[in-house]
């Protein structure tokens, strides 16, 4: 396959990732899952620390009591996949600064790998940060140095969301601020970048 190819495909898949509210009650593999968490283990990390550890969460139960201290989860999904990053570890390699600044970036980057390598196998994802850390943690069995920073929830798709507006412009600068860069190609998915009617958030 050319680069160009290989291109168009990654561009597509970016263009068209939505995030997914609505799963039909089909399960998905933990094998399927792990590859996933696999795949968001190469996305780049501060320093290299890798301080991120992933739960892959199936069990109902399980799935049940995390959806209920969670308001940015909708009906339970088939699965979940925690991000968690152990912060004493992250301090031991970047002091303050790995812990409070690097963790989280280092999550956000896993987190739109695994989101991206969903989408390209059919499956739906949706970010979820609006949960209790402590209620999750707890659920987890998670060690008191390991913490839950992002929820991803997983599933096959029962509705994808339209894309929302895209615009560039006035966003974009060019060597400094007050030099605005005009796109010439607006590209695919581009709209008047007014926010259509319906729930905020909704195809993002």
């Amino acid at each position: 396959m050319s680069g160009t190819e290989v291109g168009r495909i990654l561009k597509d898949v970016i263009t068209t990732r939505r995030s997914v509210r609505q799963f039909t009650e089909a399960k998905v593999d933990v094998e399927r899952l792990a590859s996933l968490v696999g795949l968001g283990m190469w996305a780049p990390t501060g320093g290299n620390a890798q301080t991120w550890r992933f739960v892959i969460v199936t069990d109902e139960p399980t799935v049940r009591a995390i959806h209920a201290v969670s308001p940015g989860i909708g009906l339970p999904p088939p699965a979940i996949l925690a991000i968690c990053q152990d912060r004493k570890r992250a301090e031991e390699l970047g002091g303050a600064m790995g812990r409070d600044q690097c963790a989280p970036m280092d999550t956000a980057m896993a987190a739109q790998t695994i989101m991206l390598a969903a989408h390209a196998e059919g499956l739906g994802t949706c970010a979820v940060l609006s949960f209790h850390p402590g209620a999750v943690q707890k659920i987890l069995s998670l060690p008191e140095e390991v913490v839950p920073q992002l929820l991803i929830t997983v599933g096959h798709p029962a509705n994808v969301p339209p894309p929302p507006p895209r615009t560039s412009e006035g966003l974009i600068h060019l060597d400094r601020w007050g030099h605005p860069y005009t796109d010439k190609d607006p590209g695919p998915q581009r709209g008047s970048g007014a926010r259509r009617d319906g729930k905020e958030g909704d195809g993002t």
